[in-house]
């Protein structure tokens, strides 16, 4: 691997574990902070560790040379960890929370730059913190056959270099501290604070949250199907950044207009979600549940709880609670929870298309299919329908973007066939930030311009609920963005819908800007209250 001159060996080896040691220590954990400037600055960790490595008795030095090896490695891996969960959910790497997240990653990565790319990547990095971990143990080998009078003069050095940079650090010196004991302090903090918290939950649990059993609930929608559309990365700032609002407030201006002639009328607010750039379930559980679930961990436990969610309230109550799920690829033990009458996973829904990258099928196909499906054969067997639909089109790599055809020309999707081959790979999309951005706005609009055809055409008898599950990632919002995402409720029973307004929701498609924000799991007793009302 390594061969130089046994007599450069020690210096050669007090440079690479410098390197390795500087990156480490002063590599930033958040994406925005990543730059030169980040590295400009003395970790007081870096000639510690080298002291370290020179100053231990010659029986300990391999253990502390791999104990360090780990040590950094460990460092590099929660960083960069740190920094891909802060560029899509806004959150640090929790290792408690998130390993279980690491194959719905592989999935969305794998669907987003092709299964070979991917596995690529994935290698790649292995190899890579590998590669870090071998070079620095024959490193630090080779530092530790340091010779005399040069060992003693480099201790002297690194001492001195910590004597002062302790000093400077603590008369606060910018530029000069050690973070490495605080950053990983904090990082058992927050293990241990999720533990707490799967406390705190079990406690809300066992306590439940709303109605425990559906009868005599929904009398207000007692003739009405009800239908909750989710759609993905549908946010607060789709609306008001100046970025996207003049795509989306005259989209939801033409919807109001559309579903009006169709004798329907709306009311919109805003809601919170539990999650941001992602995992959409935790939206799902939290709104159906009525308790808050902003990790992988809530949603495990909830999954084997026995708090009713509002699909199953609903089928107790006398309606045929259906999911339609297109981004279901395999098996979903997590549906016996919700208690469904009928599934619809992606290979129930009958598409014969061709995919658009990640996206199975485009959200028209699914509602035409959840139609035919799903609310068809319940009208035959005179039953109403609770439907749960997950709308995927604007997930990312949000390319190629889909385009609305006649509903008489969808068939079994192989329309969609031109669409799904057309515009760039992801690739080459995410290579360009403001294309991406645009893209992102278009498919939102392809989304909500979809519903507003689906609900003029199909609209009669039944109420809708439609709201995003979360905002996108900050690439879409930038950082610090609210966590609201849009409801809107839509039904032709215009006494209903002024309740929600007289609830605190803005009549028409566009909540206002001081309009109430309601949190996810509190909107689920809103939503009963409002149904149930005589």
């Amino acid at each position: 691997m390594l061969k130089p001159e046994p007599g450069i060996r020690p210096y050669l080896g007090v440079v690479i574990v410098s390197v390795i040691a500087w990156l480490a220590f002063t590599l930033p954990d958040h994406p925005a902070a990543i730059g030169w400037s980040a590295f400009a600055r003395l970790p007081l960790e870096w000639p510690l560790l080298i002291l370290l490595l020179l100053v231990v008795p010659r029986v300990l030095r391999k253990p502390t040379a791999v104990l360090g090896g780990l040590l950094l490695l460990t460092i590099l891996f929660l960083k960069i960890a740190d920094i891909g969960t802060k560029s899509a959910f806004e959150r640090p790497f929790n290792p408690y929370l998130d390993a279980k997240m690491l194959a719905d990653g592989w999935n969305l990565m794998s669907g987003t730059v092709g299964t070979l790319a991917a596995l690529t990547g994935v290698v790649a990095a292995i190899l890579g913190l590998v590669l870090v971990l071998a070079v620095f143990l024959i490193a630090a080998r080779w530092l530790a056959a340091m010779p005399r009078p040069a060992r003693s003069w480099l201790v002297i050095l690194l001492a001195a270099i910590v004597l002062i940079g302790g000093l400077a650090s603590f008369l606060g010196t910018p530029r000069v501290e050690a973070r490495i004991p605080s950053y990983l302090s904090a990082r058992l903090a927050l293990i241990i604070r999720s533990v707490e918290d799967m406390h705190v939950f079990e406690t809300a649990l066992a306590k439940g949250e709303g109605p425990r059993a559906g009868a005599g609930l929904f009398s207000r929608v007692e003739n009405k199907d009800v239908v909750f559309l989710f759609v993905e990365s549908y946010g607060r700032s789709a609306l008001e950044d100046p970025r996207y609002a003049d795509t989306t407030r005259p989209r939801l201006t033409s919807i109001q207009a559309e579903i009006e002639r169709a004798g329907l009328a709306s009311a919109s607010a805003w809601t919170t979600s539990p999650t941001v750039g992602g995992l959409s379930w935790l939206a799902h559980g939290t709104l159906l549940s009525g308790l808050w679930i902003d990790s992988q961990a809530r949603y495990d436990r909830l999954m084997i709880s026995s708090q009713p969610s509002l699909n199953r309230l609903f089928s107790e109550a006398g309606w045929k609670s259906v999911a339609a799920m297109p981004a279901i690829t395999m098996d979903w033990p997590e549906a016996a929870y919700y208690g469904y009458r009928q599934v619809l996973a992606a290979a129930d829904l009958g598409y014969r298309g061709k995919p658009f990258n990640w996206v199975t099928m485009p959200d028209q196909y699914t509602l035409s299919a959840f139609e035919r499906l799903g609310r068809d054969p319940a009208r035959a067997a005179g039953e109403k329908v609770m439907a749960e639909v997950a709308l995927i089109s604007s997930h990312a790599p949000w390319t190629p973007v889909a385009t609305l055809v006649d509903w008489a020309d969808v068939g079994d999707g192989r329309i969609f066939n031109t669409q799904a081959e057309s515009g760039d790979p992801p690739s080459v999309v995410w290579a360009d930030p403001e294309r991406v951005r645009r893209q992102y706005i278009q498919t939102i609009d392809y989304s909500l311009e979809t519903l507003g055809s689906y609900m003029g055409r199909f609209g009669d008898d039944t109420v809708f609920v439609i709201l995003g599950d979360h905002q996108p990632a900050t690439i879409i919002t930038g950082p610090n963005a609210s966590r609201a995402v849009p409801i809107h409720v839509v039904s032709s029973d215009r006494y209903l819908v002024e309740s929600f307004e007289a609830q605190g929701f803005t009549a028409g498609m566009i909540p206002g800007a001081q309009t109430r924000e309601w949190r996810m799991d509190e909107m689920r007793q809103v939503l009963i209250d409002r149904f149930s009302a005589p």
